[in-house]
């Protein structure tokens, strides 16, 4: 079991890299009245003499841990500030409020969360220095529905589109297009809120390709994406009849042009924000590569923008293990090959799990299908927040010792996964992977040793 005890050093040693607190106490400082952000080679300064207040502002599952390195390191130069965590994921602050609120489905914790947000928002002025923090997770945990006229959307209108959207397949871009549409934050729409204070907003990536207009849906910078879109993705995957009329009215009002669209391009309120990237999947691969490097592995990282269904990922990554185990393609043995992303699961059985485990599942089927039965490969793939899909486990293995005990135990890997039940199966196993909430979210992480 040596080769799945690296495995989790690896992924644990990737964690490490990207903690929210270290991101923020070793890149930003006060020095000499100025507060100085200095990160990978960029380097921004805010002159504190012409700033009465300082407030921070947060949302996802890394912003209580973010909140407490911005605490060790402004004390009392802190005004206030409040946070939106998922449940599990608060920090004991001093200054700053945290309020825990549910995850991925929006719940009203979350709605009383964005409501005094938006307030404290509102209250900045010209003299108001705005810390926003901003990480994966943030869409649900700040569910502020869109109020505009005769449309008055519900918590219970975002819960329901929520859900659709998780189970229909749709990538995160095209989830958080609809999410933006029916919030009053998102989409660039705290920025407006906030204005005529400045910001800085420091975020912690958990979307491929680190788009920051669809990072928590984009709080603090323009949106590209109109009504008509967010229209277009509800129609594409067949929800009208799994969303309530009212989201369906709001949408097609401001498709209409009668409501107002998200914040876009060349907005004024956009030149007061200063968005820095603080963590992304990038830089959690880079460290896992180190520690492979570090056991003794040969190491070829594939990709930090890994997507697509999960299963079909999983034959991807089979298919490369079985290659570089049989002939030495890619890379010579002993061998650690490491891809990140953020992959989906289309719903079509009523189990339980999440991507993570979905994919180790399928990459165990791919096992039992090779004549040598995986003889040699081993495979972790898992989530960087420690919360694969509404579970409790970050993801799971896939080994030759588990497809054993599956077959001994006379159970069926392509029952389960027709039924998108790969917790149990991997409860049964012993092949779960349970870090607890690990107060970070860059993506996932899928490594294959081959010896």
């Amino acid at each position: 079991m040596q080769e799945s005890e690296h495995l989790e050093a690896i992924f644990r040693a990737a964690l490490a890299r990207v903690d929210p607190y270290r991101m923020i106490v070793d890149h930003v400082r006060v020095e000499g009245g100025r507060l100085v952000v200095d990160f990978e080679g960029y380097r921004h300064e805010v002159d504190l003499a012409g700033v009465r207040r300082i407030v921070v502002l947060g949302a996802g599952k890394a912003s209580a841990r973010m909140a407490l390195a911005m605490e060790h390191l402004l004390g009392e130069r802190i005004a206030e500030g409040l946070v939106s965590v998922k449940y599990g994921h608060a920090e004991t602050l001093s200054r700053i409020q945290v309020i825990e609120a549910g995850h991925p489905t929006p719940d009203a914790n979350g709605v009383e969360a964005a409501r005094r947000i938006a307030e404290l928002a509102r209250r900045a002025d010209e003299q108001t220095l705005v810390l926003n923090l901003i990480s994966g997770g943030g869409s649900a945990l700040l569910p502020f529905p869109l109020v505009h006229g005769a449309v008055h959307l519900s918590l219970e209108d975002k819960q329901a589109v929520t859900q659709a959207l998780l189970a229909s397949g749709a990538d995160i871009h095209a989830i958080n297009c609809v999410r933006k549409h029916l919030s009053g934050v998102k989409g660039g729409r705290l920025l407006a809120l906030m204005a005529p204070a400045r910001s800085l907003n420091f975020i912690l990536s958990d979307v491929v390709g680190d788009r920051l207009d669809s990072i928590a849906s984009g709080m603090t910078t323009h949106d590209a994406t109109t009504f008509a879109d967010a229209l277009a993705i509800i129609d594409a995957y067949g929800l009208r009849p799994k969303v309530s009329a009212n989201v369906i009215t709001a949408l097609t009002l401001g498709a209409e042009g009668r409501i107002p669209e998200t914040l876009k391009k060349g907005d004024p309120a956009e030149a007061l924000a200063t968005n820095i990237l603080i963590g992304t999947n990038r830089m959690a691969l880079l460290a896992a590569c180190d520690t492979a490097k570090a056991l003794g592995y040969c190491v070829a990282a594939l990709t930090c923008g890994l997507t697509g269904e999960a299963r079909d990922a999983a034959r991807i990554l089979f298919s490369i293990a079985r290659d570089v185990r049989d002939h030495e393609l890619l890379i010579k043995r002993p061998a650690c090959v490491i891809a990140g992303g953020e992959t989906v699961v289309t719903l079509s059985g009523t189990g339980k799990g999440g991507r993570n485990q979905e994919m180790a599942l399928a990459f165990l089927a791919e096992m039992a299908k090779d004549e040598q039965s995986g003889r040699s490969i081993h495979f972790l793939s898992a989530s960087t927040d420690g919360s694969d899909g509404p579970t409790d486990a970050a993801g799971a293995f896939a080994t030759t010792e588990l497809l054993e005990a599956a077959r001994r135990g006379g159970l069926s890997i392509d029952a389960f996964l027709r039924d998108n039940d790969s917790y149990h199966v991997f409860e049964k196993l012993g092949g779960l992977l349970k870090t607890g909430p690990t107060m970070t979210n860059v993506c996932d992480l899928h490594m294959v040793v081959v010896t």
